[in-house]
């Protein structure tokens, strides 16, 4: 073996590793994120907060018949389920649904695709968005189409632009799980399952971005829709935060809105939707969300309201911020409890 100094050795090493950040700094995401558009996304939304969906209760017929749009449209992309499942369900029975607080609550399903990493198939980026609603009452049809219809038909934009960025030989080096959970509205009994029952560890889980709630804009910024609440980034992970921010500064320039990810903010909004049961397992997580409004949980929540400028920049945030976890060199670290 040919001797070499220990200078040499770390020049050497230097240049490896500068090649080896240079070779996904070489791929400029923004083509990939401009395929996710609003025409698109109101597409995907009409249908999936259509009032043919009945609200997307839980475990509904209407809920599952979102569901199986939303793996149409999966298939029409050619992005398979995970390479471990027989299926793009996982089943969850009414049993765990109802041990919390039984509401009579029938099966339901978790509704999952993949694309498999290059390089580090084994670590996993969880992308996740609720396709539940709460169904109708007194003959009224809540379609739920911010809450979270938008989060879901954000999810198939996303998954899809990962796809286009494959095909073009740029796939992502690590593994990404593209998550529909059920339950969300009842007690965030989907991600529960899924966190309890997870196809890939949850070790080698590198992070959750959860998305709940992106097409409209809440009282306080009522003048300007370009804002997104960013929520539990810096909670486990400082990486995790540091990546959101350059994400967002290299391509989408969102004001970046921290207020609820106060730990002392009385809304608890942590701890309110799916991304929660990842952190609290110690997966770094964060959660993307607009707000509240007056349509909050009410049948006026309809696919009009949406304003699908907001929605198609922050879905296109959300991809970006997968995109650098998905490929730089070394995935998020724990340094928070």
């Amino acid at each position: 073996m040919k001797k070499i100094s220990l200078l040499s050795f770390m020049v050497l090493l230097t240049i490896s590793c500068a090649s080896q950040e240079s070779s996904v700094a070489r791929v400029d995401p923004t083509k990939y994120m401009n395929t996710i558009t609003a025409s698109e996304l109101k597409t995907h939304l009409y249908i999936v907060a259509s009032d043919e969906m009945e609200g997307r209760e839980t475990g509904s017929a209407g809920q599952k018949k979102a569901g199986m749009y939303l793996i149409d449209q999966y298939k029409e992309n050619a992005i398979s389920f995970p390479t471990d499942a027989s299926d793009y369900y996982q089943k969850i029975p009414a049993a765990f649904l109802n041990a919390k607080r039984n509401e009579n609550l029938p099966d339901s399903e978790n509704i999952w695709a993949y694309i498999e990493g290059s390089e580090k198939p084994n670590e996993v980026l969880v992308i996740s968005a609720h396709y539940d609603h709460v169904g109708t009452k007194n003959g009224e049809i809540y379609n739920g189409a911010d809450d979270d219809g938008s989060g879901t038909v954000a999810l198939l934009e996303i998954a899809q632009a990962f796809q286009i960025a494959k095909k073009a030989g740029h796939g992502p080096k690590r593994s990404i799980l593209f998550l529909h959970v059920t339950g969300e509205e009842h007690g965030l009994h989907g991600s529960r399952y899924y966190s309890e029952n997870p196809l890939f560890p949850l070790a080698n889980t590198i992070t959750n971005i959860n998305i709940d709630m992106i097409g409209r804009r809440d009282d306080a910024h009522a003048s300007s829709n370009n804002y997104v609440y960013v929520i539990g980034a810096n909670r486990l992970s400082t990486d995790l935060d540091n990546i959101c921010t350059i994400a967002n500064a290299k391509y989408t320039n969102l004001v970046l809105d921290y207020k609820f990810n106060d730990p002392e903010d009385p809304n608890h909004f942590y701890e309110r939707s799916d991304h929660y049961n990842f952190a609290k397992n110690g997966v770094p997580s964060v959660f993307f969300f607009n707000g509240v409004h007056a349509d909050y949980h009410k049948p006026t929540d309809s696919p009009d309201k949406i304003e699908y400028d907001a929605l198609t920049k922050r879905a296109q945030f959300a991809f970006v911020t997968a995109w650098e976890l998905a490929n730089r060199a070394e995935r998020p670290i724990v340094d928070k409890k």
